[in-house]
């Protein structure tokens, strides 16, 4: 009986470390990025010995599958199901982009971050485009559908963080201005 319950514990402790160790992930990368984060800051950051670190995660691509898994689970990138069905396509964009932006707005650190380093750094930019491409390639047929060249160009534009964060971080607008000011010029772009 004591050696079941001396697992049990042992099994919690272990699954509380790695979940320490993945949080301190998700805050690194929101502040300083995956790229610029060391298993030494991690360790550090999660309170664990770098040697208990690298038990729980032998690479940074085991870790960082963690981590993005992590932050997808807890706010999954919107599906473009729903807005298939929607008729009108300035509806299906509306519906679309709020969507989108609000996941930016709700995740915009870690994104900011993430996007940046993914220009540059190898892994980032293979679990990014594991995370966000099947994703964006939706969001691109749904709210595509019976678009012109230039209209999906726009609408590729519109999809974007970094359009998001201009027009609403950076140019002031309330989400519903940005969504609605790039449905406009999704629509104009003929």
């Amino acid at each position: 009986m004591t050696r079941t319950y001396t697992l049990n514990r042992r099994a919690e402790q272990q699954a509380e470390t790695r979940r320490r160790i993945v949080e301190a992930a998700v805050d690194l990368h929101a502040s300083v990025g995956p790229a610029l984060t060391t298993f030494s800051m991690l360790a550090e950051r999660a309170g664990v010995q770098r040697h208990t670190l690298y038990a729980h995660f032998p690479d940074e691509r085991s870790l960082y599958l963690a981590c993005s898994g992590l932050v997808m689970e807890r706010d999954p990138l919107p599906d473009a199901e729903p807005w298939r069905v929607i008729e009108d396509r300035r509806e299906r964009l509306h519906a679309g982009l709020r969507a989108i932006y609000g996941w930016y707005e709700r995740n915009a650190a870690l994104a900011a971050c993430v996007l940046r380093d993914a220009e540059h750094h190898a892994l980032t930019r293979e679990i990014a485009e594991m995370r966000f491409g099947p994703p964006m390639a939706a969001y691109r047929e749904v709210l595509g559908a019976k678009l012109g060249a230039k209209q999906r160009a726009v609408l590729n534009l519109a999809l974007s963080f970094f359009t998001w964060r201009t027009l609403v971080r950076d140019g002031g607008l309330k989400q519903r201005a940005a969504v609605e000011a790039m449905v406009q010029a999704v629509d104009r772009a003929n």
